[in-house]
């Protein structure tokens, strides 16, 4: 499976291979081979090249809060195609307004502008299904919907435009 861990310090994308405790994890261009199993709850014994440790996980709000030894980390993970269909849309582009395209392919369930809407930053525009989930897109600034090109039930491919905001 892949996944985007965000940290503090950046975005990294991770591709988690294995089952029954070994996995391959691969990070950037780096690869490590981990054998992870669950002592008690939230306690990991994790084994990565040959060194033994020891993490405590926690959640904070939907992050994972690790600590090992004396270091710890605030790390948010989802699915890649979840991360792309949430940061895809999110960003106005200046002050022209905002084009939202679909990241990947998918139907549309449901649409909640029509042409001539105001919105602000964070109201929904529609809702789409794309690899069994759905997704709501925002809107990344205030402005007015200038087109919606699709409607509830449609199938769009990657790249399609789905709605047109202007500043």
């Amino acid at each position: 499976m892949r996944f985007v861990a965000t940290l503090a310090d950046g975005v990294e994308k991770v591709e988690v291979a294995g089952a029954g405790g070994s996995y391959r994890l691969t990070i950037g261009a780096e690869v490590w081979e981990v054998d992870a199993r669950l002592t008690a709850q939230g306690i990991y014994s994790l084994l990565i090249g040959g060194v033994s440790y020891v993490a405590e996980v926690t959640d904070d709000g939907g992050a994972c809060v690790v600590d090992v030894g004396d270091e710890a980390w605030v790390i948010r993970v989802e699915e890649e195609t979840r991360h792309i269909i949430r940061t895809h849309g999110g960003d106005a582009s200046g002050h022209a307004g905002q084009t939202l395209t679909a990241p990947l392919p998918g139907k549309i369930t449901h649409v909640a502008v029509a042409v001539g809407d105001r919105v602000e930053k964070g109201d929904t525009l529609l809702v789409i299904e794309a690899m069994k989930m759905e997704n709501e897109f925002r809107a990344g600034a205030a402005g007015t919907v200038a087109e919606v090109r699709v409607q509830a039930g449609q199938a769009v491919n990657a790249g399609d435009v789905l709605v047109v905001l202007e500043a």
